[in-house]
């Protein structure tokens, strides 16, 4: 009978203990975790999260504000610990922070608004002429690029207690001041809203709200981890502290305090409801300030070990169970990745669903291919026709839809851009333009747009040009143009200088083309020209001359530098083809071509652009009205600009300069450079009464890169004995 006994008992053994087991996991709390705001500090928020991994605590729901829904949304969608900290430490935080796309993302014709004018700012004006002034200084469009890319997979996922963690996120009614918590929507979306600081990020327009950062209204969501019904809380508190007197100097400091004061207030009121079997970490961050993404290695580290710190009160948390099932299958990269049966456009731009849609490289039948959409939601947006582009990815069963959303501008699509450049040779011999840029955009549904440009100064310009694509894509396209060019010319025998003429030409003609990629552009075209050259300086018995021109001319451009102003790297390329022809109105037939290069290499903060220039002129020619033009920084520096001219030039240069402040993660960069250049050139006409011989040139300079445009101060001189102080505002090579 013992026996018996014995043996019932040991065969009741696991029973017992499933049970005892069981009754352990269910009486375990349901644990909640919270996440506050604070900008780049929230990268701490991933060292809190990999060391309650380590401890093995279960997180059973998250809630999260600004940087913290960040951080909450993607670990909750199913990111893992190193996922995240590997892009915290490798995305390119002042690219995502900022609207333009990567500058070899943006379609050529673009990237030639740099070059025509040339401070990079540009107001925009609406359809009725009023002038149209953003929400923010950020719109957000890379932001909120990335968090599609990141969240793609969590597309068709509306409920957020439905992800593998329920999630909430905190936002603010811009409107009204109210607290609008988020347990619905497009998760990418809302945690845009959630992330959109006042004034520096454009508010989010969603459910007929405005929002902006939760932070204003509820900066550590402990009541909103309370009503998804936790039982004990691990709140992680990365606020920024309070400066003191002495550290507010600047109008950018008061502006950071008064933010900091509205959230401290709301976080004060929510950390005095703690329990007393809540826990409370907070990373020793003093040191971080809000927009130090550079340093996310350090604020990860500040995070895990605030938290290692409290394993002992965590320890209590652990269950006995590891994560579930539903969490790990959502860590699965094939998830991320779906396979794409559909494309559907929503537009309300001036351009047609037509012209978004040839932009969009994605292959129906095939994985959606994250890298290349990014690449194409770049050249979308950077058309200038749109807001915002975005997109989103539907699953409904086995069938899986990308749909691309362009918002037309509210701002408008008009857009003036001015510019600056003065010289002094030191000598009392100074050069000034001004200038300015108007293009209307989005003219019909194929994006036609009407450029005209016109300068004031040593150089007068009147150019207006027609653009009409004549496809979708933009590839093949028409431009009529019609123009107005004046400046001086000075007339050289035996080396010296005789004369100046100014010449005047006016002009008109039709190219057509094509466009190569995003980086390049093929035109050919026929125009007429004439005007006439009269003795400004010199001798008034010098005749003056009337000329008239009809050419043929082949242009081709490459341009794939990752900034105009300071490149470094990429490749400018330009080399044009002009036959004048008696039969088009010239009065004599010659030919002349150009060829200019610049190449770019850089090795961290130090950059070095090789390149030059050679331009000839074949056939007998009028010397004055067909010579090229040498002089000014980096164009021979010593001389004034355009001082040397010439039927045939030649120009080799080398180009250093040193970054000499670190990357800002504000749109308010101002990275300053210092460089040196070394040049060495010649002009020289086809009748050989004159020819400069080889000039050797340096120069020194300092550069910043403003949110206006390059602001160049340039000491050159030569083996001419010349030399000569520059002061450029825009474009510098």
């Amino acid at each position: 009978m013992r026996r018996l006994l014995i043996c019932l008992l040991l065969g009741f053994l696991p029973l017992f203990a499933g049970v005892s087991a069981h009754a352990s996991e269910t009486t375990r709390p349901k644990v909640g975790l919270v996440l506050s705001g604070g900008a780049a500090r929230g990268l701490a928020h991933i060292g809190v999260l990999k060391a309650l991994e380590e401890q093995g605590i279960k997180i059973d729901a998250i809630a999260g504000t600004s940087m913290g829904a960040v951080v909450g949304g993607l670990y909750a969608s199913g990111y893992k610990i190193d996922e995240l900290e590997k892009l915290a430490l490798t995305i390119d935080w002042q690219q995502a922070l900022s609207d333009a796309p990567p500058r070899k993302d943006v379609p050529f014709r673009r990237k030639q608004d740099d070059r025509d004018f040339l401070v990079k700012q540009k107001l925009s004006f609406r359809d009725d002429g009023s002038l149209g002034l953003p929400l923010g200084v950020i719109q957000g469009q890379n932001l909120a690029l990335l968090l599609e890319s990141l969240l793609a997979h969590t597309s068709d996922t509306r409920d957020f207690d439905k992800l593998p963690i329920p999630f909430r996120a905190v936002t603010t009614d811009i409107a009204n001041g109210e607290k609008v918590v988020f347990r619905k929507g497009h998760l990418p979306q809302v945690i845009r809203a959630s992330m959109s600081i006042p004034a520096v990020f454009a508010p989010v327009e969603l459910d007929g709200r405005l929002l902006v950062d939760g932070g204003m209204t509820d900066n550590i969501p402990l009541d909103v981890a309370r009503e998804m019904g936790v039982d004990v809380a691990i709140v992680v508190d990365i606020g920024t502290p309070l400066r003191n007197r002495k550290q507010l100097v600047t109008v950018v400091d008061v502006l950071n305090q008064s933010i900091t004061l509205m959230t401290r207030r709301n976080s004060e009121e929510q950390l005095a409801t703690l329990h007393p079997d809540d826990v409370l970490i907070q990373p020793p961050l003093a040191s971080f300030g809000s927009t130090d993404f550079g340093r996310g290695k350090e604020m990860i580290d500040a995070g895990y070990r605030a938290t290692q710190a409290l394993d002992v009160r965590l320890a209590r948390l652990k269950p006995v169970q590891s994560q579930d099932a539903e969490l790990n299958a959502a860590r699965a990269p094939g998830q991320r990745t779906p396979i794409i049966t559909a494309i559907k456009v929503e537009n309300d731009s001036k351009v047609g669903d037509d012209v978004i849609r040839y932009y969009i490289r994605q292959h129906i039948g095939e994985p959606l291919d994250l890298g290349r959409l990014q690449t194409d939601m770049g050249t979308l947006y950077g058309l200038d026709y749109f807001e915002q582009v975005q997109y989103r990815v539907v699953h409904k069963g086995t069938d899986h839809t990308l749909v691309i959303s362009a918002r037309g501008k509210r701002t408008g699509t008009d857009y003036l851009r001015v510019g600056l450049s003065l010289s002094d040779d030191m000598r009392g011999d100074s050069a000034f333009n001004l200038g300015a840029s108007y293009r209307m955009n989005g003219i019909n549904r194929l994006g036609a747009e009407w450029l005209t440009r016109a300068q004031i100064g040593d150089k007068q310009e009147l150019y207006s040009e027609f653009y009409q694509p004549l496809d979708v894509g933009s590839r093949y396209f028409v431009a009529p143009y019609a123009s107005f060019a004046a400046q001086n010319v000075d007339s050289v025998l035996d080396n010296d200088p005789i004369a100046q003429y100014r010449v005047e030409r006016y002009g008109f003609g039709l190219n057509v083309g094509r466009q190569i990629g995003n980086s390049g552009e093929v035109r050919f075209g026929v125009g007429e020209a004439w005007g006439k050259a009269d003795v400004r300086i010199g001798d008034q018995d010098l005749p003056s001359e009337n000329f008239n021109e009809g050419f043929y001319a082949l242009k081709y451009s490459f341009d794939s530098l990752d900034n105009v102003y300071y490149p470094h790297e990429g490749e400018d390329i330009g080399l044009t083809l002009v036959q004048f022809e008696p039969s088009l109105g010239s009065d004599t037939r010659y030919r002349q071509w150009e060829f200019k290069l610049d190449k770019a290499m850089s090795s961290g903060p130090d950059t070095l652009i090789l390149g030059g220039r050679y331009g000839r002129t074949l056939d007998d020619a009028n010397v004055v009205t067909s010579s090229f033009l040498l002089g000014g920084a980096r164009q021979l520096s010593g001389f004034r600009e355009d001082a040397i001219s010439g039927q045939n030039v030649s120009l080799m240069r080398a180009v250093y300069y040193r970054r000499l402040t670190p990357r800002s993660y504000l749109p308010l960069d101002f990275p300053l450079y210092a460089g040196a250049s070394l040049e060495r050139g010649r002009a020289w006409n086809n009748d050989n009464e004159f020819d400069s011989g080889y000039i050797n040139a340096a120069s020194v300079f300092i550069g910043f890169d403003t949110p206006l445009g390059p602001l160049n101060f340039s000491y050159g001189l030569n083996d001419a004995d010349e030399q000569a102080v520059y002061l450029n505002l825009g474009q510098t090579f």
